[in-house]
């Protein structure tokens, strides 16, 4: 988490972002399966915006979205206060922007080693002159990333679940970003390395003045490295405030149900919490309710709900909600 080098210019900024997918329903029939649906927010350099939210959510299809891994729907994504948007844009956007994917294990190429899967964005963007200096960059990065040089000869199956994600952060500083997309990089490893890594992501964020979106579903995991976090439900935003304003007070239905779930260290205190158990089955995107799609499992939900979608709006300062009883149920 780095606050020092907080501006005011936006690095990123996502304006009513929208990724929608045909799906085939039958004879020549299609329906569009909503996956991200009218989200906007923007990023501050050297900030981390931590994206959470239950599976199926979007939040890893508005990552890529994002980077241009797929192509918006609608909706416009801003660097530095430029759109980004023909092919000339995307690529240079590309070298500035990058992503760390969540499976270890399929995300690196079995038949490549080590050095040359670090080394693919070097060669992809002809970000060397000899081979001797791609050599020294990949053990620079190597380094970054607490691998040795040993470890340059290797093939990916020889390495644990949190080596193989480190040679894929590598891999993702290899083109100097500025802005990185971690689509739930510690999830699958096990917990002891998932504080490695996050410790390490704190780390290279300091050293290398990064700015990262964190996608990840484990709010634990959220806390400790977001600066504010952003809350998704069926492809819209829900929530967007500091992270501490989020874990003391939640302020929409959703939001207080994913916080009363988290587990508290402290027993005293984990028995005077409510837990918040919601009812009912997450829609399908694809036959998303109307209005607010929470209003199908909100214990505050009335006949407004289900008749129009709640604006996404700041209700205090830095604080955004989408919820149309949010003053009335927080007063």
């Amino acid at each position: 988490m780095n606050n020092s080098n907080v501006n005011e210019q936006p690095l990123v900024e996502v304006k009513h972002l929208k990724q929608y997918f045909d799906i085939n329903t039958g004879f020549f029939k299609s329906t569009p399966l909503k996956a991200v649906d009218d989200i906007s927010f923007s990023i501050r350099k050297g900030e981390t915006l931590g994206l959470v939210g239950e599976s199926g959510c979007g939040k890893t299809t508005a990552g890529r979205t994002i980077l241009h891994l797929y192509k918006p729907t609608d909706g416009e994504i801003l660097f530095h206060g430029s759109p980004v948007k023909t092919r000339q844009e995307i690529e240079q956007y590309r070298t500035k922007a990058t992503m760390v994917f969540q499976d270890p294990y399929s995300s690196l190429d079995p038949r490549m080693t080590v050095a040359d899967i670090i080394g693919e964005p070097l060669d992809v963007h002809k970000m060397y002159a000899s081979k001797t200096e791609r050599r020294e960059r990949i053990l620079e990065l190597m380094d970054h990333v607490g691998l040795n040089s040993e470890h340059a000869a290797r093939y990916a199956h020889e390495f644990s679940g949190g080596q193989r994600q480190r040679v894929g952060i590598a891999r993702a500083l290899a083109v100097n970003p500025e802005f990185i997309v971690c689509d739930e990089p510690v999830s699958a490893l096990d917990v002891s390395i998932q504080a490695q890594v996050i410790n390490m992501f704190d780390e290279l964020q300091d050293k290398l003045d990064l700015t990262y979106l964190f996608i990840a579903h484990d709010l634990l995991v959220v806390r400790h490295i977001s600066d504010r976090i952003a809350v998704m439900y069926l492809g819209k935003m829900v929530e967007l405030a500091d992270a501490a304003e989020i874990y003391d007070r939640p302020l929409h239905p959703y939001t207080k149900a994913l916080i009363s779930a988290v587990p508290v260290p402290d027993p005293n205190v984990a028995r005077a919490n409510q837990r918040i158990a919601l009812t009912g089955e997450i829609p399908s995107p694809l036959h998303a309710p109307s209005g607010c799609p929470f209003h199908t499992r909100c214990p505050y939900a009335q006949d407004r709900c289900k008749e129009s979608m709640p604006a996404f709006e700041e209700i205090e300062k830095g604080r955004f909600v989408a919820c149309h009883r949010a003053k009335e149920i927080n007063s």
